[in-house]
Formats: C-alpha cells, structure tokens, sequence
C-alpha cells in the first residue's frame, strides 16, 4: 500500500526487501535518470552487507567512484545510488561531507543491525518518518506514511502555531509536522536507529558557512 502511494514518484519500477530477521523492510518507486538498466533497480544491495533506497542525484558521482576504484571498490552498475554504498562503507556517516546533490536516503547495515538515514544540506528531497515504541516507518511523502495505517492524530500545538504565527515551530533536532508522531528530518541531518534498542539518534553535519 505505500508503494502504490507513490507511484507517482517513481512510475519505472518497483522492489521490495526484507531482512531474514524481517526487523527491516526497505520499498522503493524507481525513477530512472543515470543508469537505466536493471542493474541499478532498488532496494540495492552492495558487499552482502549493505541496502539502500534512495531518491536524489549525486553531482559529483563520477569523481567519487574514481576515488573509491583506487581504494580497491568495485561497480556493476553506473549508478550514483551504488557510489553512495561504497562511499558509506568507507567514509561511515562522513560519507555525507563528500557528497554534492540532493538526497535522501536510508542504508540498512546487517552486520551492525543498523539504519542510517540522511537528507541533503538544504532539504531539497523530502524525507518523513513515524516513531513509537514499535516502529519506525519512513516515505517521501506524509502520503506514504498513512497508506500503511498508521493514525493521522492531528498535533493541535503544530496548528496553533501555525494558525497564530504563520509557521511551524520544531526542536533542535527534530522536525515536528501537523500529525502526532510523524517528523521531517532537518536539512544537513542524518539519524542512526537500531531496532534492537528502538533508539534513534539523530545527528546534524554540517553548518552553513
């Protein structure tokens, strides 16, 4: 059902996959832009460790794969979403630092048993998620979120604030919208979640100059 939601975002595909332990299950609605073979579909998964989706385009992808060959990383697509693994099992979370384009995206980790998400400097590809004490579900779109059944419990505090000041007031770290437990995460922020300990971590990396 969430997939089906946005299929309007991504009208050249569709995968579905899931963990052996089923405590992840990653969706994706592809758009083709760079490589248009199958060998670029999603989810994606790189070195029996790895899986990603993902929704953006990494400028600089080219030169941050050169980059990566000379480390001894190896490529079956052309993809920039393949560049964004490898650069991930290297650089860790610092990967974001180097990356220059819009993005949004969340890698799995099995050996760690961890996701890790992020969102490019300025916001420019959306990125929503729902948090309790159960789950953790997350779309490009609130729309995603609600087709798999979760409440739309209006958060009347996010209302008034906008209804009285004409904006919609958030911590520092989160990114609170018009429905109870359902957050946007910040432009140039990424978060760690381990469904082990249902602890999210949310970090930012990077400050405007």
């Amino acid at each position: 059902k969430m997939i089906d939601a946005m299929e309007h975002r991504g009208p050249d595909g569709e995968g579905v996959w899931s963990n052996e332990k089923s405590n992840i299950v990653f969706g994706h609605r592809r758009l083709a832009v760079i490589d248009l073979s199958d060998a670029a579909a999603q989810p994606m998964h790189y070195l029996n460790r790895y899986s990603i989706v993902y929704n953006g385009e990494i400028y600089n992808y080219a030169e941050l794969k050169e980059l990566l060959l000379q480390h001894g990383y190896s490529f079956k697509s052309k993809s920039d979403t393949e560049v964004i693994l490898a650069a991930y099992d290297f650089w860790k979370a610092d990967c974001l630092t180097h990356f220059e384009g819009m993005f949004a995206f969340a890698i799995w980790d099995e050996r760690e048993q961890q996701l890790f998400a992020a969102r490019d400097r300025f916001g420019e590809k959306p990125f929503y998620y729902y948090e309790d004490d159960k789950y953790l579900v997350f779309a490009s779109e609130m729309k995603g979120l609600c087709s798999s059944g979760l409440k739309k419990d209006t958060e009347e505090k996010m209302l008034l604030n906008y209804l009285a000041l004409g904006n919609v007031q958030s911590a520092a770290d989160k990114k609170q919208t018009f429905f109870s437990n359902i957050y946007s995460l910040l432009p140039a922020h990424f978060f760690q979640y381990k469904p082990s300990a249902q602890k999210l971590v949310i970090k930012r990396y990077w400050h405007i100059d």
